[in-house]
Parts: structure tokens; C-alpha cells; sequence
């Protein structure tokens, strides 16, 4: 970087609140289909990837173990997700029921109107933009673990 360029505030700080804003902003299209969008993420990823071992569906979303279990437990209520035996006896699985499988589809098209909404307030190359810069952002962070050990 630039010494020149110097970052003003906390970083943390302008994510979260962007974070918040954009969180609110899905939620108001997706909540309709009785899912809150975190639901909906992992619904979908559930979906996409299941069945699935816990660990390593946490590991593809970027949660902690304990947020991922204290995260499927409302899906499991509902009967959208199912937890079962994993492929020994140490093992877990986490998969889609039909019923997680056309929420998930409900859902998705809900997200999908926010999704073009939040294009057209924001300008599709803005988007695009974000996305590659958070995408570096993350690939930045993730070459640097365990440096601060």
C-alpha cells in the first residue's frame, strides 16, 4: 500500500455496519418465506453440498463449529435439515429434507429479487467491484493465518 494512502477509522467498525445495512436489506426479501437470510445461506448450502460432514460444511461457510450447530438447530425444527450417521460410526451428517429443499427454492427466489435490487441501488460494476475486493480481502487473510501466533 501506498504511504500516501492511510486508512481513516476502524476497519472492523465500517464492515459490520456495511454488513448490517446489507443484512437488513436481504432479510426484508427473504424473511417473508419464514427464513432469516443466515438461515437461508446455510439452507443453501445444505443443499448444494449435502449430505455433508458438520466440519466441513462449517468450514466451507467460514463458521466456527459451535455457530454452525447453534445455526441448524431452528432447520432441524423446522424439518428443512436432518442430522444423521456419517459415513463411520464417529461421523455426522448434515442433508436437506424435500421440505428444506422447497424452502430452499422459495427462498431463493426472494433472495434473488434482493439481490437485483442491491445491483440497481448500487450500480452492477460497484458490486462486481466488492465482491473482487473482498474476495482478495479473504484470500489476503487466509495466506496470513496463524502469522500474529
Amino acid at each position: 500500500m501506498s504511504e500516501a494512502v492511510k486508512p481513516q477509522g476502524c476497519t472492523n467498525l465500517k464492515l459490520r455496519q456495511l454488513g448490517r445495512a446489507v443484512t437488513r436489506h436481504y432479510d426484508a426479501y427473504v424473511a417473508p418465506t419464514g427464513l432469516k437470510n443466515s438461515q437461508y445461506s446455510l439452507l443453501s448450502h445444505v443443499v448444494a453440498l449435502g449430505p455433508v460432514r458438520p466440519g466441513e460444511l462449517a468450514a466451507r461457510m467460514r463458521l466456527d463449529a459451535s455457530t454452525l450447530t447453534r445455526n441448524l438447530q431452528p432447520l432441524v425444527a423446522a424439518g428443512w435439515v436432518e442430522q444423521g450417521p456419517g459415513e463411520d460410526a464417529r461421523s455426522r451428517s448434515v442433508a436437506a429434507t424435500a421440505a428444506g429443499r422447497a424452502k430452499r427454492a422459495e427462498a431463493q427466489r426472494a433472495w434473488k429479487q434482493a439481490q437485483l435490487a442491491l445491483n440497481a441501488r448500487l450500480g452492477n460494476a460497484r458490486v462486481a467491484a466488492l465482491h473482487a475486493l473482498l474476495d482478495d480481502c479473504l484470500a489476503a487473510l487466509d495466506e496470513g493465518e496463524g502469522d500474529d501466533e
